[in-house]
């Protein structure tokens, strides 16, 4: 057995995380192994689409963010390691600016990565560990400056693209008609040939519905139970929420959004059940890293 550490830095609209995930060859199979994970809320994506740019305190928070992952990866011994920005860091006007003091004062190299390599990475974690391999998936990723989207088909990845509809963008009314037409269009022309189609949803906000509908890890969300969760989540208020609810602030006022997007895709597609694999960017990211680092070593 042979066990190696990697780590994944998934820089986004609503946080910062860092996943150092372990990776076990045991008897010519590998096994991905969640070790640590830490998610720091700076709400870049407030920044991105209300400004146009990160502000010097979120740029603050992100450099120390960083110099605390730095430290705990070399803790960990994390042998190799990704960090890749998605939306909102890619939409803001001061990007280069931000790319260059992060990697200036805390030695971290960020990458920018567009929409539909996120989509991709995303649909490449290990969603079917305890998922059945065999049905037709909607892959949907929300997050809070995009929503990802793929076909999943005997775990093929059939198509995939990206959407700038993100929870923190609709917060901020920057979401035009015209996207959420594309949007609807494309689930449809997508889903319309398979006779049964199920959704599978990864990020926070389908994690925490997930936990509220208060049922096995491995089990689906019916469509009638999202729905009596978004009507029991719309009776409360932003800090009741918090407060009676248990969310965290910065998941109190995205979790709506977030429900009414997933609630949509449901009606598009004609899906009745959803599946929360709990994986996600930076789980696809590991997986991504490792199969690098193994084909270096071939060459």
């Amino acid at each position: 057995m042979k066990i190696r550490k990697f780590a994944a830095i998934d820089i986004g609209s609503n946080a910062v995380r860092l996943l150092v995930s372990n990776v076990i060859n045991c008897e010519e199979k590998i096994i991905f192994q969640k070790n640590s994970f830490v998610r720091v809320p700076i709400r870049l994506g407030q920044d991105t689409f209300s400004n146009g740019e990160i502000s010097k305190k979120n740029i603050k928070r992100i450099i120390k963010s960083m110099k605390a992952f730095r430290m705990l990866m070399k803790v960990h011994g994390v042998e190799s390691h990704l960090a890749y920005a998605t939306s909102a860091l890619r939409g803001a006007k001061n990007c280069s600016e931000v790319l260059d003091t992060v990697y200036n004062k805390a030695k971290i190299k960020i990458e920018i990565i567009d929409g539909k390599k996120e989509a991709e990475i995303i649909s490449n974690a290990s969603v079917f560990d305890k998922i059945d391999a065999e049905k037709t998936f909607l892959y949907i990723d929300v997050g809070g400056g995009s929503t990802e989207l793929s076909i999943l088909k005997n775990t093929k990845r059939i198509n995939s693209t990206s959407f700038k509809i993100g929870t923190i963008r609709l917060l901020n009314n920057a979401v035009d008609n015209p996207i959420w037409n594309q949007l609807e269009e494309w689930v449809k022309i997508n889903t319309k040939e398979y006779s049964e189609i199920f959704l599978l949803g990864t990020g926070g906000n389908i994690n925490k519905l997930h936990k509220l509908a208060n049922i096995k890890d491995n089990s689906p969300i019916t469509l009638s139970a999202i729905k009596q969760i978004y009507y029991n989540l719309k009776k409360f208020n932003y800090e009741e929420r918090i407060v009676k609810l248990g969310l965290n602030p910065d998941r109190s006022d995205v979790i709506i959004p977030a429900t009414e997007l997933f609630l949509k895709i449901f009606k598009w597609s004609g899906a009745k059940f959803i599946y929360v694999p709990r994986a996600g960017l930076s789980d696809g990211m590991i997986r991504e890293l490792y199969e690098t680092k193994v084909e270096s070593l071939k060459v």
